[in-house]
């Protein structure tokens, strides 16, 4: 059965939801390894998490899952976040007495996972406004957007550290507690009528964690929110404020009610609950000795033999912005994240202005000289440049690292598609990259002499920023498939060293064995080292320029070099299409890589 046609409407905030779990149990697939992660393969089970569970989340109140390590508390609230398909359970998860649909209810609900996955180089208020702008309806209506903000801070009790970063580790800023408000505070912008949130106090002081569980309950009280969340080893003061306690034990409900009840039934079992000990910490100390119905004690492999699993199909998920206002919010995101990292801008336009410098003046007018041993060395100017763009554009690879985890719960609960972000970082890396290749062509041009026309300027400096291009683009494919960040720069400098080999300057078309004559053609090395070639010793300047003179008269002039290199003047705008294909290539198949990913993610 599916949710009615009218709860398909993202707008639709005042409805308010009771969640229930019938008879779940779910078995973990063997977890595909980071090398692996893309394979068709099905896994098969290995391990029974949950095991008949019956729960409820009621609207207006706190229901708290317990229990210790290994209990199942975070597959189960996965579950009831509707991360994990429901083909994968035997079951039924119901919203207001309707099966899931879990695109939907990802898109109004709230789940906040353990990993706090913030912006480090963003404020407070930053944070919350670009969520804000992504999930709310009418994004584009800042107004609307900061309103909201505005009272989220104040909810929270942000306001003094509105304007402050994030932070990390490196960089200081928000406290632990208030990093743990703000991502409560990013999932709800949309104003969710449900929230589920993982171990809320992990990590804070008594203080700060009470202080967050108080703004829970006043949210479940004052606005009819459900809320769930999973708990470790709470507190005296924070206990009486959750309404309803689910205790499992190895993926069994041992207790689900109220803390007096269970309290009530410790008691009966003939256990003494020491004075400095709360009810719920010692019950999960003798949680053997509660008592167990049948239904929920059965033996994990009849239930593995039982097992029938859901064909709930998932709906199309409704985004809050066209595609278009998503990607213009993500660009001012994303120009904030790059210009505030200063190792990466800086460092970055300094190597481009001193590479251009220093190779500058190492080639210095070895295009003057019609000696072949100076075109020799012009030539090993090309192939050198293009080694140093091409390697030096790795440095994107931890941002797409770093990025690639918020990007993944973000898109998994409806905030854009992944196709607004990639065009999105395109778009802010096209101009970043244009000034870093115009730093380092100004120098280097001029100072080693090369053709003195503007047009070979112009040309020069356009294929030094589409290599660039093309080079941040392959990174940002690699950044989708590999696992880390080692994995990923010794994947990508082997690639960019075999593209090197095969790129025509080592050894030539005609001596490539025919088995291996495809790297030549994906190359990212050919086709710009071709462009500079053409470029310099092409056209009617190529015709009158001699590179070589034999007894006082000229062996080889430009035209004849090109002929000797199996080039022709055609190639200088086919090959600038080649490269831009490979720009659009790669930025698409990260497309298809990430999108891959992130449904593998919640497989």
């Amino acid at each position: 059965m599916e949710l009615p046609i009218k709860a398909l409407d993202c707008r639709d905030t005042e409805i308010h939801y009771t969640i229930k779990a019938l008879n779940l149990s779910y078995w973990l697939s063997r977890r595909v390894d980071d090398f692996k992660w893309f394979l068709w393969k099905e896994a098969t089970a290995s391990k029974c998490i949950l095991k008949n569970v019956n729960c409820e989340a009621r609207p207006g109140e706190i229901l708290a899952i317990a229990g210790p390590s290994g209990a199942g508390k975070t597959t189960l609230l996965e579950v009831l976040a509707g991360m994990i398909p429901l083909s994968r359970l035997s079951g039924n998860v119901l919203v207001n007495n309707e099966a899931m649909d879990p695109g939907h209810f990802r898109r109004v609900s709230g789940y906040v996972t353990q990993d706090q996955l913030l912006f480090p180089l963003l404020t407070v208020e930053e944070t919350l406004m670009y969520s804000a702008r992504l999930r709310m309806h009418d994004g584009q209506q800042h107004n609307k957007a900061a309103v909201r903000v505005k009272e989220l801070l104040k909810e929270l009790g942000l306001e003094e550290v509105a304007n402050v970063r994030i932070g990390e580790e490196s960089n200081r800023g928000i406290s632990g507690g208030q990093k743990r408000r703000v991502s409560i505070g990013v999932d709800l912008v949309h104003d969710p009528t449900v929230l589920l949130i993982d171990e809320p106090t992990s990590g804070l002081d008594s203080a700060s964690a009470f202080h967050v569980v108080s703004l829970l309950k006043s949210m479940a009280t004052k606005q009819g929110k459900t809320i769930v969340l999973t708990v470790h080893q709470p507190g005296f003061r924070i206990l009486e404020l959750f309404d309803r306690i689910l205790l499992l034990s190895n993926g069994t409900v041992i207790h689900h009610g109220t803390l007096h009840l269970l309290e009530q039934r410790l008691q009966f079992a003939g256990h003494s609950i020491p004075c400095h000990v709360n009810v719920l910490e010692f019950a999960i100390e003798v949680t053997q000795d509660l008592v167990v119905s049948t239904e929920e004690s059965e033996d994990c492999e009849d239930i593995r033999r039982n097992l029938q699993l859901s064909n709930v199909k998932e709906n199309n998920i409704c985004y809050a912005n066209p595609l278009f206002m998503e990607v213009l919010i993500l660009c001012q995101r994303f120009s904030n994240n790059i210009y505030r990292t200063k190792q990466l801008f800086i460092a970055r336009t300094i190597q481009a202005l001193a590479a251009g410098i220093v190779l500058g003046t190492i080639f210095m007018n070895a295009g003057n000289d019609s000696m072949r041993s100076k075109l020799q060395t012009q030539i090993g100017f090309f192939a050198f440049s293009l080694t140093f763009l091409l390697s030096s554009t790795t440095e994107g690879l931890p941002i797409y690292l770093q990025e690639r985890r918020i990007l993944m719960k973000e898109t998994s609960r409806g905030a854009y598609r992944v196709s607004s972000y990639v065009i999105s970082n395109t778009m802010v890396f096209m101009p970043f990259l244009l000034f870093v290749a115009l730093l380092y062509t100004f120098p280097v041009y001029w100072l080693v002499g090369l053709s003195r026309e503007i047009n070979a300027f112009l040309y020069f400096s356009l294929v030094v920023w589409l290599v660039v291009l093309m080079s941040n683009s392959f990174v940002a494919c690699f950044s989708a498939l590999v696992p880390n960040f080692i994995m990923g720069t010794s994947l990508i400098a082997g690639l960019v060293g075999s593209f090197f080999l095969f790129s025509g300057y080592f050894i030539s078309k005609e001596d490539i064995p025919k088995y291996w004559i495809f790297m030549h053609y994906l190359s990212l090395f050919k086709y710009p080292f071709e462009c500079f070639m053409l470029n310099e010793y092409g056209g009617e300047k190529g015709q009158k320029r001699c590179l070589k003179i034999v007894e006082g008269q000229c062996y080889l002039n430009g035209e004849g070099f090109l002929k000797r290199q199996g080039l022709n003047e055609s190639q200088k705008w086919s090959n600038i299409v080649v490269m831009l294909s490979f720009i659009v290539g790669y930025r698409f198949l990260s497309i298809l890589l990430l999108s891959y990913r992130s449904c593998r993610t919640k497989c």
